[in-house]
This record gives C-alpha cells, sequence and structure tokens, in this order.
C-alpha cells in the first residue's frame, strides 16, 4: 500500500521517518521545500501537491498545525478521492471539524480518520508514541500495521471525532501538569529547598506525573526544549475547551490556564517553548529555576518495539466487524 504524508514539521517529521525506517512506501508534501528534501534523502518521493497525493497513493495521512492548514489541503486533495482511499488525519483538531471533513471524504466514496499521537516528540521520533484512532472497525482493521509502525500504543476511541476529544483531554491534562510542576518548582526554590532534591522527591511521591519526568527536567537545565510552543499549547485547551462548552460543562480550570498562556505569549510571544510559561513566576520572584545535571532535550531511551492495539479496561478484545 502507498501512503502519502503531508506536513513534516516537529512530529510530522517524526512519524514519517518510522514509516521509512519500516520499509513504507511513502512520498511526501511540505510548503517547506527543506524538509521535503530531507525526507527524500532518507528514501521517500516527493509530490507536487496534496491532489497528486490522495491521487497515487491509498491512504494520505495529514500532520498539520491548524484546523484551518487541514481545511485548506482537502480542499486541494477532495477532488482525488475516489473509492477505497483512506484520509488519516494525525493533526491535533476540532472534532466537529475532522467530522465534517471527514464525510467530505466518506461522501467520495473513501473512509476517514482522526488518529492524532501522545506522548511527546521525542517518542514520535522512535516510534514509541501513542496513537489514538478515531474511525469505524474495518477501517481501523486496514491501518493498523501503518499505526504500529508509528507507534508502540494505539487505541481505538471508536468513531470519527471521538480520538480528537481524547487528544485534546490528555493536552490539557499535560498542560495542567506543566503549570502545577512549574509552580512546585518556583516554591521549592523560594522556601530553600535544593531543586536536584525536589525534582527527586516530585518524582518518586504521589506527585509525579509523565510531565514532571521529562518536561521537568528540561526547565531544570535551562533549554526548555520539547520543540512545542506557548501558541500551541493555547489551541489544544482552546479546542478542549470548546469540547466542553458543547458538552455544556462549566469548567473552572480551563479558562485559567487559557487566561495564563495568553498572557504567557503577551510577554514572551507565541512561538516561544511552551515550558517557559515558568518564566512568568522567574520574573515576578527573581528566581532562577535551573540546577546542574539535567538534559537539554528530551530523549526516548526505550528501545523501539512493535506497536500493538490496546484494549479499554473492563471492555475486553474487540472483534472485527
Amino acid at each position: 500500500m502507498k501512503v502519502g504524508f503531508i506536513g513534516l514539521g516537529n512530529v510530522g517529521g517524526k512519524l514519517s521517518g518510522s514509516l521509512l525506517r519500516n520499509g513504507i512506501d511513502l512520498t511526501v508534501h511540505d510548503l517547506n521545500a527543506d524538509l521535503v528534501a530531507a525526507c527524500v534523502e532518507k528514501g521517500a518521493k516527493a509530490a507536487e501537491g496534496p491532489a497528486q497525493l490522495m491521487r497515487d497513493c491509498d491512504a494520505v495521512i495529514t500532520c498539520l498545525p491548524s484546523p484551518a492548514a487541514s481545511d485548506a489541503v482537502m480542499q486541494e486533495m477532495i477532488g482525488e478521492v475516489t473509492e477505497g482511499k483512506i484520509w488519516m488525519e494525525m493533526s491535533t483538531t476540532d472534532e466537529a471539524e475532522v467530522k465534517r471533513l471527514g464525510a467530505m471524504v466518506i461522501e467520495k466514496g473513501g473512509a476517514a480518520v482522526d488518529c492524532p499521537v501522545s506522548g511527546g516528540c521525542h517518542r514520535a521520533d522512535t516510534g514509541n508514541i501513542s496513537i489514538f484512532a478515531g474511525c469505524d472497525r474495518a477501517t481501523f482493521a486496514r491501518i493498523l500495521p501503518f499505526l504500529t509502525t508509528m507507534g508502540r500504543r494505539v487505541l481505538h476511541t471508536g468513531e470519527l471525532g471521538s480520538a480528537s476529544v481524547l487528544k485534546v483531554l490528555t493536552n490539557y491534562l499535560a498542560t495542567a501538569n506543566l503549570i502545577t510542576c512549574s509552580e512546585a518548582l518556583v516554591v521549592a526554590k523560594a522556601a530553600g529547598m535544593d531543586l536536584n532534591t525536589a525534582y527527586e522527591a516530585m518524582k518518586i511521591s504521589s506527585g509525579t506525573s509523565f510531565v514532571h519526568e521529562t518536561e521537568s527536567q528540561v526547565i531544570l537545565n535551562g533549554s526548555r526544549d520539547i520543540s512545542f510552543t506557548m501558541d500551541l499549547v493555547l489551541k489544544d485547551i482552546g479546542l478542549f475547551q470548546e469540547v466542553a462548552d458543547r458538552a455544556g460543562v462549566p469548567l473552572e480550570i480551563n479558562p485559567l490556564m487559557i487566561e495564563i498562556f495568553k498572557d504567557g505569549i503577551e510577554k514572551y510571544g507565541p512561538r516561544e517553548l511552551s515550558p517557559n510559561i515558568i518564566k512568568r513566576l522567574e520574573d515576578k520572584t527573581g528566581l532562577d529555576i535551573t540546577a546542574p545535571g539535567f538534559p537539554a532535550e528530551m530523549v526516548d531511551d526505550e528501545p523501539e518495539e512493535p506497536g500493538y492495539e490496546v484494549h479499554p479496561q473492563g471492555k475486553g478484545a474487540v472483534a472485527a466487524e
């Protein structure tokens, strides 16, 4: 099966690399010619644009920075969608929007999947990231070999759009973790604690989290580099707020987080690295929240392993229809 990939940025470049590393017949496109050239050097073919990709490939993956970008690409591809073609949306996007675009694909005889990833860019680079997939079960069975090539843990979340809801939910939780870890580290420093010791105390306690064990390290290093920026955080928690609003849930914490990141963007710019949200407190207190011995970037030190489907606890294995 021939696969097309559109969007070779921080996440897409790594996911497409996993496909190439595992021998998938891959054709790519990006507005940045340098990113395309780098992918071609690894064995991919270059496409003239989205329409050609949909015409020539069996499945086309999009991994783009915004719902608007996905819409623009779909307008170019939709005329080439025919019976059996698959569109796989790996961007973090809006549930309603992926359903709207997916309906266009399905009407033309194709299949649509929203399959965002979670677990950090460092895991996308090694094929160990987690992937959610929203689609009918028959389509899921068709694309599972690609998903387990790009990721280690793959969860079929239900119908189209369900994966996007769960993706922004998990990003909301990660953002809340980032803010609370930042506050905890600043309070530790202000209270006279050694930050290396504070990091370990948090790590071995009930207060630990994936975000602490990864992002707190690059915060303490001072690089703050997780290849993710404040504008993307604001987009994600904004999408989560839209889900909550549509469901009629009166959130309390997320609206405050939105204001915190709006303030961070106003102070430091939209493309500031997201862990530098801690700078708001560093600036207010005059404290330097760094410590020796921590890495400048997150690296996945787990070996690449074959991916597999995750079955929700209590539901057991789901038989293909």
